[in-house]
């Protein structure tokens, strides 16, 4: 059964991402140097899938001169198009679903005569960016993490083309009168999640410097004002260290108490430090406690997601430009040390120390073991775990309703002007059970049943 729903936008926020020039490091392409992108930054929505309906074989007799009964030579319809998720490295945000909702596969084309096949329909590829979660609409379940470039996962295979009459021909029925119309398409809800993938995620309390450590060294233009949560979406930035080294920045909004729980859109920030392999700690220098404050937002992250208290950090302390910031450095360094953290004080907004916390989370990110790329076993592919061979009998008001995937897969394929087709329908009823199961129930003659949109009437 295919159920609909109506898409919808979840999340959808504004953002502003730049880049530098720079061959965007195992991600991005080589673009020039000051331009800059303005995009609606989604990291979070829902589309409506269909593949494409299976062609229909058809009944059809050999007629030529000379040849008054010819043999069936009904051709198979084309296969229906599948629905593909495809990762294009060079996207950054799901802006490209925020128009347009409904996304169907061409159908399959009917067969012809001369056993000639139906055209398949073509796939269609939808690309997505690297970080993105698939899940169904309907049930959360998570069909596939799509990570890599050229990564795909086919969420909607397409119905199968329906086979001619010449497929049914046997010694004991020459010229069958039997064909299938094409398999229904399949249709699904999904929820797209992106998590930014990124190798450094500057992390902090609200107000801490993050933004301006971002615009300080990159060619980002995140908002900054002197008050808490400026920054309302994550803002991405490439910082070139070097010719041959580069990094990708993330810049995420400010993490408050209960941010693993969701306070503050907690949820939406946490999730794009998923993907950040190093993260750099901004301590605000004229915050009431520093020190409490990195202990708390440590706490959000490893409440969040245990991994997270696992990743590598370079600590910095920030607003070094400030008198009474400088006096305060030394202790709050020795109390770091004595935690075992390395700690770095800088100035974003005078831009000293800055290099020296880059380094160190490059030479981070080299001494992290490199990430596997997956085999051919491991790429996403969905597999309903459902049997479609199970179905259920209700009895209704108005007779006995059959519900299961195979049956009304079969009753959708059957050409019901057709009595051979007919007949064949009923004994994969008997062959399903479907058949006993019915008696079962107590059906009589007369009685109607209901097969997804078919109404039958029940005869011995």
């Amino acid at each position: 059964m295919i159920c609909r729903a109506e898409a919808r936008t979840v999340v959808s926020t504004k953002v502003n991402v730049y880049f530098t020039l720079a061959p965007f490091s195992r991600r991005f392409p080589e673009i020039a140097d000051g331009f800059s992108i303005n995009l609606m930054f989604i990291d979070e929505i829902n589309i409506q899938v269909r593949s494409g309906r299976g062609g229909a074989g058809i009944v059809h007799f050999r007629r030529e001169k000379f040849v008054p009964f010819g043999g069936p030579d009904g051709g198979d319809g084309g296969h229906g198009g599948d629905v593909v998720l495809q990762v294009e490295p060079t996207l950054n945000t799901l802006s490209s679903f925020r128009r347009r909702h409904q996304y169907n596969a061409p159908n399959g084309a009917r067969g012809g005569g001369n056993n000639q096949t139906g055209k398949s329909g073509e796939h269609l590829v939808l690309q997505v960016p690297p970080g993105t979660l698939v899940f169904d609409a309907d049930t959360d379940e998570l069909l596939g993490d799509l990570t890599h470039p050229g990564q795909t996962l086919v969420v909607c295979q397409g119905g199968r083309g329906g086979r001619g009459n010449a497929r049914f021909a046997s010694s004991t029925n020459k010229a069958p009168r039997i064909a299938e119309k094409g398999e229904p398409p399949a249709e699904r809800s999904l929820r797209l999640e992106l998590k930014l993938i990124a190798d450094v995620g500057l992390v902090g309390v609200p107000n801490a410097g993050k933004s301006t450590l971002l615009a300080a060294v990159t060619n980002a233009k995140p908002k900054i004002a002197p008050y808490p949560f400026t920054t309302l979406q994550p803002n991405l930035g490439v910082v070139e260290l070097d010719v041959e080294t580069t990094l990708v920045l993330a810049d995420i909004p400010g993490l408050i108490e209960g941010a693993h729980q969701g306070v503050g859109l907690g949820h939406e920030f946490l999730r794009h430090i998923q993907r950040t392999r190093v993260l750099v700690h901004l301590l605000d220098g004229l915050a009431v406690d520093p020190l409490l404050d990195f202990a708390q937002i440590n706490s959000e992250l490893a409440l969040f997601d245990p991994q997270l208290a696992e990743k590598p950090q370079v600590v910095v302390f920030n607003k070094m430009d400030l008198l009474e910031v400088q006096e305060r450095w030394p202790e709050i360094q020795a109390e770091l040390e004595k935690r075992g953290y390395e700690a770095y004080a800088i100035s974003a907004v005078a831009g000293t120390g800055l290099r020296q916390v880059l380094y160190r989370a490059q030479q981070l990110l080299d001494e992290l073991p490199p990430e596997p790329e997956p085999t051919a076993d491991e790429l996403p592919v969905y597999r309903p775990e459902n049997d479609p061979r199970q179905f259920s009998v209700e009895r209704i008001s108005e007779g006995y309703r059959v519900i299961g995937e195979s049956i009304e897969r079969a009753a959708a394929m059957t050409y019901w002007e057709y009595g051979q087709s007919v007949r064949r329908f009923q004994r994969i009823l008997q062959t399903l059970g479907i058949e006993d199961a019915l008696i079962e129930e107590g059906v009589q003659p007369g009685d109607t049943v209901f097969i997804g949109e078919y109404e039958l009437e029940w005869s011995e």
